[in-house]
């Protein structure tokens, strides 16, 4: 038939409708049979019409994708039966679009000079920033079908169908079903959801600026706009030179890394005044002032950090210096920035100005950014290789998994089907399609949208678009998949839990100095953290010499660094391996330390050692910490890591001859705290003294109008306010957006709810299903240990099992379970197998036994192997801190090493190993 095509110039889409067939009366009379069940979509309701449940499928597929007319879930064709045989539904919009690739060369002046593609900003994904996709501007057609299956269908997935143009006004349907689909069609959809690709290192404004004071300005003080003129105060240096608005004083910034910068002047400068009682914490680099802006630092002990000055050009206005007549003459931090990124890391990361193949195929397939996402993209791709994870979620067991999700589960919602749908797609060859004339390069790539939003769940930084730590989210991907699995019942068909591929035992031998005498304590982990000590660097000569020369340059005649000397290659510091896990092994001194032996305070040295290995090792690699100024920060340095090493000369021999074990405590501090002496310690939002009963917390009027304004119900809004604790609006719009699919949510919040009392932040029925369960009572562990509650204790530095356990036996008590679990800190493992223990039923831990990430895998030994590691990927990062940058995985398929730079796959040449922060050995 006729195709008429009619273009939207603006976002060049095309919609392609068929001339309408006339609809005989059978499909009429089938249609009206099902529409009891259509549902119009609102602006509340998620649509997935972008992407199957079950699968990556979209409309963009060879078989488009169909949406649930009753509970508009998307499904790929070969789902169709499942979904029908689930749901019971019969009526289905069936999506197909295409695109084409749209020619924009005729766009640009040939004469006229591309942009280079240098970044500018320290950015990811947005213009100026670093390139990570080369997507192009396409052409999209839209075709759609509504598509009805009647009884004699079932167990086949072709139905009938007809052609339809929701452009166009159609009598022969009922209303409620052309209403729907009209409404679908018009729907945001899934995808809307998430944020675009993009990172970027955001800078705050300074809350000195607004109120910054200013000494009086003389013709003495005042700053030239001769640049030539601007030296500092104390050294006579001319570049790097920064003026503080306070007080008009110039002097040199501090010295990078590299042994490039300055002498710290303009610090001591501030320090100095500082002790006077003079507080001009706000400096400019002199050499970035133009009309639009300039780099602006605090030294203020809040804030040490990049801010913004709204009011700058006021600021330099005091001083002389009209912005409108600026140039600038030296490169700005992020420059600076960019450049140790681009030279350093990100170059030797992404294997940049080599000629890399791209490579698509099973364990070859993509993962599109979703905005801050890199994190678990990197994540995955290297746990896709993990044996057991395939076993137990890949292509073999997913019709079995889908098939025995109950019916009124959502599948989204379910992380068997999720975490089946990701494995899946990537180790098999789904996704790995022909070019073709629509597209002129193959698929490569599914983007995880619904496991990053059910993974991140009701956690504080994960359910953000923000960067993470990739550490810590492989760390909470264990921690979900296990509750995950623990729950799951008889679905869970696999033979060993996920976690115990990578769980492993670690033995601390504890020797009291003054009596001799021995505590051993057994604790879980799933990582091995290895510090970096930068002292055993081993080209300490060769940095030293280059440090020397940048020196001499610019203090021999003041002249900036030339080109040649940018282009110079760095000489990094290296720290072998050895040193970083001899620093892990090496005997610690614990000073302070109460003995059983003999009573009182001494000190003790601590051993570590492994006592069993699992079948992968995670190694983490502590490039990053916390500055004594409580800023992130990062350690440049290269630790060559190797293909394989051996471990077994670090196994733990337990209690030998000659050792005598100290003697049990009387138990009012499990692992011979002085607990006498202890001092509860100051937590944030929780008060100390004596334990009052709990407050009934009433929602803020003003909060619940506010939301109730934006249109959400009046309970669910109520309960927002509560769960939040009245802080604001905004934290409460927060609470909504992450728990308005609750059942519960538009429940009436009564004196008996939980959520009602302070100091239990319930997040309603999400507790049973997302809370921590720690041992057989689950239904208690649910009540008392909420998810917000486990937050709180986990910022803390606990892990989520012991937070649980401890609320537990708090009664869901916050303060109290945080002082149980500080009081018990020199034998925490111990008292929570203990604890533990005694809520089940099942006595105490006894000595020696450790909980993991739930409780029922006290009951179950770690897998211990033979501890020779042969190493298979490689998590690298790029950025001042893990709370920016860019995630790049680096892995081990078929005895060739691949890049993973999110969607981007191709064949690696030079694997980064120096320069990772989270290595998987097996």
């Amino acid at each position: 038939g006729h195709f008429p095509r009619r273009v939207r110039e603006d976002t060049r889409f095309v919609f392609v409708s068929r001339d309408l067939r006339a609809m005989d009366e059978p499909f009429l009379a089938l249609v009206r049979s099902a529409m009891a069940s259509v549902k119009k979509p609102t602006a509340f309701d998620v649509v997935y019409k972008d992407e199957c449940q079950f699968c990556f499928d979209t409309p963009f597929s060879e078989g488009g994708l169909y949406v649930n007319l009753s509970s508009l879930m998307g499904v790929g064709h070969e789902f169709l039966d499942l979904d029908r045989t689930r749901t019971g539904n019969k009526l289905y919009l069936h999506l197909k679009f295409t695109k084409t690739k749209v020619d924009t060369k005729g766009d640009t002046d040939e004469h006229e000079t591309p942009a280079a593609a240098v970044p500018t900003q320290m950015a990811i994904g947005t213009a100026g920033g670093f390139d990570v996709d080369e997507s192009g501007k396409f052409e999209i057609a839209e075709t759609y079908a509504l598509v009805v299956f009647d009884d004699s269908d079932q167990g086949s997935n072709r139905g009938r169908s007809v052609s339809y143009d929701a452009n166009v006004a159609n009598d022969d349907l009922p209303f409620i079903v052309t209403d729907a689909i009209h409404a679908i069609v018009k729907h945001a959809g899934f995808h809307a959801q998430v944020e675009t690709a993009a990172w970027r290192e955001e800078i705050g404004e300074s809350k000195y600026a607004r109120g910054l004071k200013q000494t009086p300005a003389t013709e003495l003080t005042k700053v030239s706009p001769d640049s030539s003129k601007w030296v500092c105060v104390e050294s006579n240096a001319t570049d790097n030179l920064w003026l503080n608005l306070g007080d008009g004083h110039i002097g040199s910034g501090r010295q990078h890394w590299d042994g490039s910068g300055g002498n710290g002047g303009a610090l001591r400068h501030y320090k100095a005044e500082k002790a006077k009682g003079h507080l001009f914490p706000l400096v400019v680099k002199l050499g970035t002032i133009t009309p639009t802006g300039a780099d602006v630092y605090s030294y203020a002990t809040d804030e040490d950090d990049m801010v913004t000055d709204p009011l700058l050009s006021e600021h330099l206005a005091h001083w002389g210096i009209n912005v409108m007549r600026m140039r600038k003459t030296e490169k700005s931090m992020a420059e600076l920035q960019i450049d140790l990124n681009k030279g350093f890391e990100f170059d030797k990361i992404t294997e940049a100005g080599k000629e890399l193949v791209s490579v698509t195929g099973p364990d070859k397939i993509g993962l599109e950014n979703m905005g801050n996402s890199c994190y678990l993209n990197s994540v995955l791709q290297v746990m896709k290789l993990v044996p057991l994870l395939r076993e137990n979620y890949g292509e073999q067991v997913s019709g079995d998994i889908f098939k025995s999700l109950p019916s009124s589960s959502d599948p989204t919602t379910d992380f068997s089907t999720q975490m089946s749908k990701v494995i899946t797609a990537l180790t098999t060859d789904r996704y790995v399609a022909a070019p073709n004339d629509c597209d002129d390069a193959p698929q490569t790539s599914v983007s995880p949208r619904m496991f990053k939003r059910l993974v991140g769940k009701n956690h504080t930084e994960f359910s953000t678009g923000r960067q993470q730590d990739a550490v810590e989210y492989f760390q909470h991907l264990l921690e979900v998949m296990t509750r995950a699995e623990h729950s799951a019942g008889d679905r869970f068909a696999g033979s060993k839990k996920s976690l115990s591929e990578f769980e492993f035992e670690v033995e601390e031998r504890v020797r009291c100095s003054v009596s001799g005498q021995v505590r051993y304590v057994t604790r879980r982990e799933n990582v091995l953290p290895l510090e970096v000590p930068i002292e055993a660097v081993d080209n300490a000569m060769e940095v030293d010499h280059q440090k020397e020369l940048k020196r001499q340059r610019v203090d021999g005649d003041g002249a900036k660094e030339d080109e040649k000397d940018e282009k110079e290659e760095k000489t990094v510091p290296t720290v072998p391996f050895e040193a970083c896990l001899g620093m892990f092994a090496a005997d610690e001194q614990v000073d302070d330390w109460h003995s059983t032996a003999t009573g009182k305070k001494s000190t003790a040295t601590k051993r570590t050692r492994f006592k069993t290995f699992p079948n992968v090792l995670a190694v983490q690699v502590r490039r990053y910490y916390v500055a004594d100024d409580w800023t992130p920060k990062k350690l440049n340095a290269l630790v060559p890591m190797p293909d394989v090493f051996d471990l077994e000369g670090l196994r733990g021999s337990g209690l030998v001859s000659g050792e005598t074990l100290l003697p049990e405590d009387d138990g009012s501090s499990v692992g011979g705290g002085d607990s006498g002496d202890a001092v509860p310690p100051y937590i944030p939002g929780l008060t100390g003294g004596t334990l009052a009963p709990p407050t009934l917390t009433v929602p803020d009027d003003a909060i619940v109008a506010t939301l109730v304004s934006m249109g959400f119900s009046e309970n669910g809004s109520k309960r927002a306010a509560v769960a939040t604790q009245n802080v604001s609006a905004d934290t409460a719009m927060e609470w909504v957006f992450a728990h308005m699919e609750d059942p519960d949510f538009n429940d009436p919040v009564g004196v008996d709810d939980p959520m009602s009392h302070a100091g239990t932040a319930a997040a309603g029925s999400t507790a049973a299903a997302d809370g921590v369960i720690t041992g057989g009572n689950t239904t208690a562990a649910a009540s008392a240990a909420t998810p917000e509650s486990v937050t709180i204790l986990s910022s803390m530095g606990f892990s989520e099992s012991q937070a649980s356990v401890a609320l537990r036996r708090s009664a869901g008590d916050v303060e109290r379970a945080a002082d149980w679990l500080f009081s018990h800190a020199d034998d925490l493992e111990k008292a929570v197998g203990k604890a533990l223990g005694e809520l089940d039923g099942g006595g105490g831990g006894g000595g020696g036994t450790c909980v993991s990430s739930v409780g029922d895998s006290l009951a179950t030994p770690c897998v211990d192997g033979k501890g020779v590691y042969s190493l298979f990927g490689v998590v690298s990062h790029m950025g001042g801190n893990t709370g920016c940058g860019h995630y790049v995985a680096h892995v081990l398929v078929d005895n060739e090493w691949y890049i993973f730079n999110d969607a981007k796959v191709a064949k690696s040449k030079e694997p980064p190993k120096d320069v990772g922060y989270l290595y998987f050995y097996k």
